[in-house]
């Protein structure tokens, strides 16, 4: 069962960083480091998509990261 959630926490993660970098598409490298000059708008379409797919990932990615500690096999000595 452990094996499972850990390979599903692999494939989460994996798609998690690629969400969160398609975000930083129209920033260019500045934003990546922090630049100030991006300015604030509402996010439509895609965007506002994408937007939501990552926290629904970062909420699944925390479950399966408690559901592993839960069902980790306590180590006899």
């Amino acid at each position: 069962m452990t094996e499972g959630i850990q390979i599903a926490l692999i494939v989460v993660s994996i798609i998690l960083v690629v969400a969160l970098l398609m975000q930083l598409r129209g920033g260019g490298l500045g934003t990546i480091f922090g630049s100030e000059t991006s300015s604030f708008r509402t996010r439509r379409g895609f965007e506002k998509t994408l937007f939501q797919l990552t926290i629904l990932l970062a909420v699944i990615f925390v479950g399966l990261a408690i559901a592993n500690m839960v069902w980790e096999p306590t180590p006899t000595i």
